[in-house]
């Protein structure tokens, strides 16, 4: 990822904020209040943790990445607001990174997309959870309500950056509940094009 990133990482956030929808939806919905802990996995440039910061002021804040060149940027945003680690999504050791096991909070954002086991990701994360605590998740959707020759071309250039759409993340999310105690739930945005869902662990 460090080759693929080591040249966008300075526009990644410009382009990216042309098509990667849904994601201050999601930090708004967080309702983190001082205190809360939030761990984002996949915080690429420390985007959405500087956003968290400034809309759910004293929450704890703490991010991993794949990629150490996405990493300094992140380091350089966020500063000493967040705690941030190298560290893969499928297989985070929290405790030896942060100190702690579990987090209120777990956030996704297009990271999903890019993961080849991203089913095995989701499992980690929600181990992660505290009782009580969410998991919130943000990707590409199916995006059934564009013309077909719109959708295939979209997906073809995603392709480019790695990407693919996890059409069955509702199903993946449902399938976590069966094995503990959580319940999940998944929206789609305007034409199919992201979809957001949440996982929620029981008290």
């Amino acid at each position: 990822m460090d080759a693929v990133y080591r040249r966008q990482k300075h526009i990644y956030d410009v382009t990216r904020k042309y098509y990667l929808f849904g994601r201050d939806s999601l930090v708004a919905e967080l309702n983190a209040a001082p205190g809360t802990s939030v761990l984002e996995m996949g915080c690429g440039t420390g985007r959405n943790l500087a956003l968290i910061g400034r809309r759910w002021p004293r929450a704890e804040l703490h991010g991993i990445d794949i990629s150490s060149e996405m990493l300094s940027v992140a380091r350089e945003r966020v500063g000493k607001t967040a705690v941030l680690a190298l560290a893969d999504a499928t297989s985070i050791d929290a405790q030896a990174l942060f100190g702690r096991d579990q987090f209120d909070r777990v956030v996704i954002s297009y990271t999903l997309s890019m993961i080849p086991v991203w089913r095995e990701a989701i499992h980690h994360a929600a181990s992660l959870l505290a009782p009580g605590g969410s998991l919130h998740v943000v990707d590409f959707g199916d995006c059934d309500g564009l013309p077909a020759p719109l959708r295939a071309g979209l997906r073809a250039w995603l392709k480019n950056f790695h990407v693919t759409p996890r059409t069955d993340l509702g199903a993946a999310l449902a399938a976590v509940c069966e094995d503990g105690p959580f319940t999940a739930t998944t929206r789609r945005g305007p034409l199919g094009y992201f979809q957001i869902g949440r996982l929620t662990r029981s008290i």
